[in-house]
């Protein structure tokens, strides 16, 4: 009996958000949109719809939604630097987890 090799999956390939909601609408679907924009406001029932949309704060990073990272080129103070290289071998990652903390405190105070 020949033993087969595991295979890992083939990676999925990464698809940006702007590429899946930038397609281009059909005529049909023009026409409804057209046709729900002329209705009044009373006549639309709300009942289905969320309240709001979540903030950036309310979505859990790592769980369900893992953002694209950025390379980027920055300069920051050779103490500042040598502090954060301090924490150990992911001070980058550590450094992004300050930088996103500060982004939602100042989200919540607008």
């Amino acid at each position: 009996m020949v033993k087969r090799k595991s295979v890992s999956s083939r990676q999925e390939k990464r698809v940006l958000a702007s590429a899946l909601y930038t397609t281009p609408i059909s005529e049909k679907q023009r026409r409804e949109l057209k046709r729900l924009a002329a209705r009044p406001d009373s006549q639309i029932d709300f009942s289905d719809a969320p309240e709001r949309q979540p903030r950036a704060s309310d979505v859990q990073v790592g769980r369900f939604y893992r953002p694209i990272k950025q390379l980027v080129s920055l300069r920051v103070d050779a103490d500042v630097l040598h502090w954060f290289r301090g924490r150990g071998k992911k001070y980058q990652t550590y450094m992004n987890e300050v930088l996103r903390r500060e982004m939602q405190t100042n989200e919540r105070g607008r």
